[in-house]
């Protein structure tokens, strides 16, 4: 074998190959537990089936009575969405700022107060992993039965799970920056909130925007879903098409939230040119 060949070797082919075999090991039982198996939708008669169905929802409905009603029920997952992100703003921001180590002033050294900044902190994490781990579909599933049919229902639900995922994502946001410029605030005599508006928000505030949008669009989407449970919106919408069997209204109501999805994006690349 030739010096050149042995130099273009890739070094590392041996540590990917055994990567990717322990990969295929792991996921073979997974996808075999799951069922998957994608070429039954290319058997005698499905292709038929899925094309008849999808066949349904061509024309979009564009009658003025169903885009009054499109119209409205949009404006209901936008507040419920918006109203239930604020909240969720609310819950986690807080949560999160508890849980970040880097603004944690009992860890610059030795003093009173350790244990019990540790105790709050893990107590903290403890909740925002309580609040995540329900989906939100049972808190609305809890909330329409307390509250009856509404998006009022909805706001609560996204409210209590997407305040979980906010403060976990916030937190870990923070402590994956450059931390020592909040380090050396803290060091210095500087209070955690000074730390973190001037040590750790001006090199995370895109990413933070940009995440907060995000989950901003997931609270559109599942509001599709808690729309089927009464929750409102362009979901219980959604719910009504679908049990009439029309697919013109429900192919009107995708051209929404495919119009949803590209709003939130828009915006997302707005807020990140304007915190660049």
């Amino acid at each position: 074998m030739t010096s050149n060949a042995i130099a273009q070797r890739d070094p590392h082919a041996a540590r990917r190959l055994a990567g990717w075999l322990a990969a295929l090991v792991i996921a073979w039982p997974m996808l075999a537990l799951s069922e998957f198996k994608p070429w039954a939708l290319f058997g005698s008669g499905n292709l038929a089936v899925i094309g008849g169905f999808l066949a349904g929802f061509f024309p979009p409905e564009g009658s003025p009575a169903f885009l009054a009603m499109l119209f409205k029920a949009t404006l209901e997952t936008l507040a419920m969405a918006t109203a239930g992100t604020a909240l969720a703003l609310l819950i986690g921001a807080p949560l999160g700022f508890v849980t970040t180590r880097a603004l944690s002033i009992s860890r610059i050294g030795p003093g009173p107060g350790r244990v019990q900044a540790g105790i709050v902190r893990q107590a903290a994490r403890w909740l925002l992993m309580v609040l995540r781990a329900i989906p939100e579909i049972v808190w609305a599933l809890l909330f329409v039965r307390a509250l009856g049919l509404g998006p009022a229902s909805g706001v609560l639900a996204l409210a209590i799970t997407y305040g979980g995922m906010l403060g976990k994502v916030y937190a870990e946001i923070l402590e994956s920056t450059d931390t020592r410029p909040a380090r050396a605030l803290l060091e210095s005599g500087s209070g955690r909130v000074v730390a973190l508006c001037y040590g750790l928000l001006p090199n995370t505030a895109q990413e933070l925007a940009s995440y907060t949008v995000y989950r901003w669009e997931c609270a559109v989407r599942a509001s599709v879903v808690m729309g089927f449970v009464g929750a409102g919106g362009l979901g219980q919408l959604m719910d009504q098409s679908m049990k009439m069997l029309n697919g013109g209204e429900a192919s009107s109501i995708l051209l929404v939230f495919l119009a949803l999805v590209l709003l939130a994006d828009l915006l997302s690349n707005a807020l990140r040119r304007l915190l660049a």
